[in-house]
Order: C-alpha cells, then sequence, then structure tokens
C-alpha cells in the first residue's frame, strides 16, 4: 500500500465553506450536539443512512476534516478526482474490503475522522438496517470512540424540518462481542429515532 498522506486536504478546506453554505440555504438543517465532537484526537462518526445528501450535512456539520468510507463506483470516470480529493476512502461492498479498512486505520492512528454509515446503503424498505461490523471493529482495533449521530428530516428545498444530533462519544465495551457491541450502536441510534417520533405524535 501507498504511503498515506495525514495532511489536511486542501481541496476539502475549500470546499467545505462552500458545502456549508449550499446546505443552509437549502436545506436549513438543524444542528445538535456539535460539543460532543472533539476539536482534536481519533473519532469514528457512525449514525443512520438516509439519503446520498447525507454526507455532505456531515460535511456541513462540524470544522473537521472527515474521512469517509464510500462505495468505490464513486472513483468511476472524472468523479475521481473529486472524492479523491476530499479524502474518501473507496470500499468494495461485494467482499469484505480489508484494504479499505487498513486506510481507516492509518486515519486513526494518527487522530483524523472517520465518517461512516454502517447501514451501508440508503435503498432500504424501514427505518434502520441492520449494522455491518466496521464502526465497532475500527473503534476496538484503535481505542477509537464512537460519537453516534442521528438524521431525520427531508431533504426538500426550504424544508426547514431536517435534523441531525450528535450524541454522547462511547467506547468499546471490551467485556462484550464485537457482534453485542454493533447491537449497542444500533440501539442507541434506534432509540433516539423511536424516542424522537413518539414526542411528535
Amino acid at each position: 500500500m501507498k504511503k498515506q498522506k495525514f495532511e489536511d486536504v486542501l481541496f476539502y478546506k475549500i470546499i467545505r465553506p462552500l458545502v456549508t453554505i449550499f446546505c443552509k440555504v437549502v436545506f436549513h438543517p438543524t444542528i445538535i450536539g456539535q460539543e460532543n465532537i472533539p476539536s482534536q484526537g481519533r473519532i469514528i462518526l457512525a449514525g443512520n443512512h438516509t439519503n446520498n445528501f447525507d454526507s455532505i450535512l456531515l460535511i456541513s456539520s462540524t470544522k473537521r476534516n472527515i474521512h469517509f468510507l464510500a462505495k468505490k463506483e464513486l472513483w468511476e470516470g472524472p468523479k475521481k478526482i473529486i472524492f479523491s480529493s476530499l479524502g474518501l476512502i473507496p470500499v468494495d461492498r461485494s467482499k469484505k474490503d480489508h484494504h479499505s479498512l487498513e486506510i481507516a486505520y492509518n486515519y486513526l492512528q494518527n487522530d483524523k475522522v472517520i465518517g461512516i454509515f454502517p447501514e451501508g446503503t440508503t435503498e432500504k424498505g424501514r427505518p434502520l438496517l441492520p449494522f455491518k461490523i466496521g464502526a465497532v471493529k475500527m473503534a476496538s482495533e484503535k481505542d477509537s470512540p464512537i460519537i453516534p449521530f442521528v438524521i431525520k428530516g427531508e431533504y426538500k428545498l426550504f424544508s426547514k424540518n431536517l435534523q441531525i444530533e450528535f450524541l454522547k462519544p462511547f467506547k468499546i465495551n471490551p467485556q462484550l462481542s464485537l457482534d453485542d457491541n454493533n447491537d449497542h450502536l444500533r440501539n442507541i441510534i434506534k432509540e433516539k429515532l423511536e424516542a424522537d417520533i413518539n414526542v411528535h405524535i
């Protein structure tokens, strides 16, 4: 594997303010719990996946450079230049992609931020799919806090009902299996989604 560069991506610094302006003007999102994201140190942001715009919403929610694990199809054609410049990590969803995990581990080792949607897709027929194990596996291997986030609402023009909430960070419980820790992460997000739904009934 080529030596990974860990400096902040210049293109990300240039494009983030533009993405933030676009997101605020078009979707008017409410952002809650930004104080739960530390200004430095390794962290994993993990949450539900509702729309292809979710990555843009996260980018506009923190000044830290987020390295997302994203499907490798985004690297096809001219798009490769953009997504490589943003520091995204391509994932081959057709197999267990150990190479992408290795890149993510290197970022965490150098106190960077990994963003991941454990459901793996927005194409679903229910509110929350089972979570893939990647987030808790990375957190366990690199002793990294996980900050769950919950996205709700719609990406509609000037809708003002879009919201993202960052919850309290937690670390993997070494007394539990990775599967149990993965269920714990999913339950945190699931319970928050259900609690918010019940409040609005």
